[in-house]
C-alpha cells in the first residue's frame, strides 16, 4: 500500500514539474507561417496550416489595406508589381501565389485559423506607405474583423507604429499588443498600457537588461527574426517568452 502511494506521489510530482517546464519554456512563433521548410509561400493560408500542424504557439502574418479599404495578408507593400494600397480588392483577388492560392484577404486568413486553439494568430498591422490615417483605418478594420470572425481569443497584435499599438488597446483594451520598433524601454511600454515588446534580437543584444526589466514589469517578451541556434539558445537562457523564427522546426527541437 505504501509503495503504491509513493508511486502515485512520484508520478504526480513529475507531472507538476513537466507542466511547470512547459509553462516556462520559450514559445515558438512561425514568422509569416511555416514556409521555409515546407515550400508554402510566405503569409499563405498553407503556411498558416503548416504552423498549426507543427503545434507552433503562434503564426505571425502581415496585413495591408487595399485602395477600397479591404485588408489583405502580405508582407511587402507590393506583389508582382502591384501596389496593395493603390489597388482595389477585386483586382487583388486575381493575384495568385506560387502554390495557386489567391492572395488572401484578412477575413479568409482569420477564418482559416479558426476552429483551433493551439496556435495563436499574431497579426501585424503594417504601417501605410501613404499616410498615418490609413494605418489607423487599417487598425480599426483589423480589430473589427477579428471580432466579427470570432477569433478574438486566439489573436494577438504587433506593430511598428506606436500609435497603431495604442489604437488597438483603445479599441479592445483586453487585446494583447506588443511593440516592434525597439526604440522604447520596458518602462515606457508599461506606462503606455501595452503588453510587451517584440524586438529584433539585435536590440536585445544591445540592451541586455531589458528582458529582466520586462519580466519584473510582467510584460511579455519576444524577439524576431531569430534563425540561428546560437541566438536562439542565448535568448532561451535569458528566459524570453517567445521567439519568432523562419525556422520553427529547429526551434521546436531546442525547446523540447
Amino acid at each position: 500500500m505504501k509503495s503504491a502511494v509513493l508511486t502515485i506521489i512520484i508520478l504526480f510530482t513529475s507531472f507538476l514539474i513537466g507542466m511547470s517546464q512547459e509553462k516556462n519554456a520559450t514559445r515558438v512563433i512561425a514568422h509569416r507561417g511555416a514556409w521555409k521548410n515546407t515550400g508554402a509561400p510566405e503569409n499563405s493560408i498553407a503556411a498558416l496550416q503548416h504552423a498549426i500542424n507543427l503545434n507552433c504557439y503562434g503564426s505571425e502574418f502581415d496585413v495591408h489595406l487595399s485602395a477600397d479599404s479591404v485588408p489583405f495578408v502580405l508582407h511587402d507593400h507590393s506583389i508582382q508589381g502591384i501596389h496593395i494600397e493603390k489597388t482595389n480588392a477585386t483586382d487583388l483577388k486575381k493575384i495568385k501565389l506560387a502554390n495557386g492560392e489567391s492572395l488572401p484577404t484578412l477575413e479568409e486568413y482569420l477564418l482559416a485559423g479558426k476552429g483551433q486553439n493551439k496556435t495563436r494568430l499574431i497579426l501585424e498591422v503594417k504601417s501605410s506607405s501613404i499616410s498615418k490615417e490609413r494605418s489607423l483605418t487599417l487598425t480599426k478594420k483589423c480589430v473589427e474583423l477579428v471580432t466579427q470572425t470570432g477569433v478574438t481569443a486566439i489573436t494577438d497584435y504587433i506593430a511598428f507604429d506606436f500609435d497603431v499599438c495604442l489604437q488597438v488597446k483603445k479599441l479592445n483594451p483586453k487585446a494583447h499588443v506588443q511593440y516592434l520598433s525597439g526604440d522604447k524601454n520596458p518602462e515606457d511600454l508599461s506606462a503606455a498600457g501595452l503588453d510587451g515588446f517584440d524586438y529584433h534580437f539585435s536590440v536585445l543584444n544591445r540592451n541586455q537588461n531589458w528582458l529582466a526589466e520586462a519580466h519584473k514589469l510582467k510584460l511579455s517578451t519576444n524577439a524576431w527574426t531569430v534563425n540561428d541556434e546560437e541566438n536562439m539558445r542565448w535568448l532561451m537562457d535569458q528566459k524570453i517568452d517567445m521567439i519568432t523564427t523562419n525556422e520553427p522546426e529547429k526551434l521546436l527541437k531546442l525547446v523540447k
